[in-house]
């Protein structure tokens, strides 16, 4: 504990809370990547796990039963005779749930993910949540690993596999907790947003851009959530915003309690570089700070990265040290993450799915790859992108593509019209494996194959290299 920073002795003179007595749960919604990350976290604290979900399939299924967890498909109100002594239900279940229902009916004791995550895990602890429409996954790994390269040992539940970590969350011992705070809505029953119940001590505003169509009607709905989050934060804690966002300062204006430090500030902190080179270098107000060779590419990441060293400062790590922690950091699986490499052409995985986000995505490989061509695989599998709210948006985001492939099944509108400013760079497909044939009839030594998706986009990535080496 001695080796802690000062303003943690100060906060947490005990250490973090112990986790109270052993309960058995019962999760709704086992499966999703918050809910698998919160079962693990309630194994580690103690607790009896169970779960059921309605596709309880790998890898997620694999992770939980080697960690101990009974997982049961479906939601069969049978289920009621585990008799755990409390339901914990994901946001992807809702009401017609014929086990919800048995659950309400019956009155049985039941709360939200974030709810029982804030009460027995978040509670006692120095927590680093990062919030924003885009880069809370990288942010949180980057900060997650920046403290572990201190020394200072963070629990993390984060929205993705950070490869120098390979779980998505971790218990941890200390009072630090890296959260992916994310804006989506809590449960059936509470409609806040999931971050308003983690209560921050650090916080990184990262950007704030309309999403979630299916439950936030504009972007100032959107606004009031974070403005929310803001209102938890205490007078000694840490807001750290992006400078270049618009949004974030009405947020802030509409009230903060809290000390705020910007990055992509030009009078102030942010980071510069050369995706050529790999080279990454971070300013100050009085200049250069230091400057380190890493793996990311890409404005957007260079800008977590200064979000991350400014909150990793805010609980001791030197800047010059996070710095030097980001030159070993590995990223995290399905950025940028390449699958594997056939007859010259390189085949990639990245997350992306926003318009926000593929431009940046695309732009990065462009700045990485020079002028070699790029072929972008789409799926607009989320819910705001089924809607077809940001389909004008897609052309523009992938104007620095060559060739775009676009997986147009189960959508509610005109993928071939929404892409016809493109001319003929632009192809779409209903099915996957006839993309996969336009793609590698396509492709040329020296391409790069660059898939985006927030799902599994049907295998695609294995199967594009297979039909390469045919």
């Amino acid at each position: 504990m001695n080796a802690w920073p000062t303003a943690v002795r100060d906060a947490f003179p005990s250490g973090p809370n112990p986790y109270g007595n052993s309960m058995h749960i019962h999760i709704l919604g086992i499966c999703g990547t918050f809910m698998g990350g919160l079962a693990q976290l309630g194994v580690a604290a103690g607790h009896k796990v169970t779960g059921c979900d309605a596709n309880v399939y790998p890898p997620m299924s694999d992770q939980l039963r080697g960690a101990g967890i009974e997982l049961i498909e479906g939601y069969d109100p049978a289920q009621l005779a585990l008799a755990p002594d409390l339901f914990v239900v994901g946001n992807a279940v809702s009401r017609g749930n014929p086990l919800l229902e048995a659950i309400l009916d019956r009155g049985l004791p039941y709360v939200s993910g974030p709810q029982w995550l804030a009460e027995h895990v978040l509670q006692g602890r120095w927590v680093l949540g990062v919030a924003g429409t885009h880069g809370k996954t990288t942010t949180s790994s980057m900060l997650a690993w920046i403290l572990e390269d201190a020394g200072l040992a963070p629990g993390f539940l984060i929205g993705g596999v950070p490869l120098d970590f390979g779980v998505s969350a971790r218990l941890g011992d200390t009072p630090f907790f890296v959260i992916e705070a994310d804006e989506y809505d809590t449960a059936f029953c509470d409609k806040r947003s999931k971050f308003v119940h983690y209560r921050p001590r650090t916080a990184i505003l990262n950007n704030l851009e309309y999403d979630h169509a299916d439950i936030f009607p504009d972007l100032a709905a959107i606004e009031t959530q974070f403005h929310h989050l803001v209102r938890t934060l205490p007078q000694s804690g840490l807001i750290v915003s992006n400078a270049a966002e618009p949004s974030l300062e009405r947020v802030l204006e509409r009230g903060c309690w809290t000390p705020v430090e910007r990055f992509n500030d030009p009078a102030g902190y942010r980071t510069a570089g050369d995706d050529a080179s790999g080279e990454l270098v971070l300013h100050g107000p009085q200049g250069e700070i230091g400057r380190t060779t890493w793996q990311l590419t890409g404005a957007h990441n260079r800008a977590n990265a200064c979000a991350a060293l400014l909150a990793a400062r805010h609980v001791g790590v030197a800047l010059e040290h996070g710095l030097a922690a980001l030159g070993r950091f590995g990223n995290v699986k399905r950025r940028m993450e390449v699958r594997g490499t056939v007859r010259d052409i390189t085949v990639y995985d990245d997350f992306a799915h926003h318009p926000t986000a593929i431009a940046t995505t695309v732009a990065g490989l462009r700045r990485k790859v020079g002028d070699a061509r790029i072929l972008a695989v789409l799926e607009p599998r989320s819910n705001t992108m089924k809607l077809g709210t940001m389909k004008s948006q897609l052309p523009a985001s992938l104007a620095e593509a060559d060739l775009v492939f676009c997986h147009a099944a189960n959508l509610g509108w005109d993928a071939a019209a929404a892409l016809a400013p493109m001319g003929d760079r632009a192809c779409v497909e209903n099915g996957i494996d006839a993309l996969v044939d336009r793609v590698v009839r396509a492709a040329a030594p020296g391409d790069h194959i660059l898939v985006m998706s927030n799902g599994g986009f049907g295998g695609i990535h294995g199967k594009l290299l297979a039909a390469l080496a045919r």
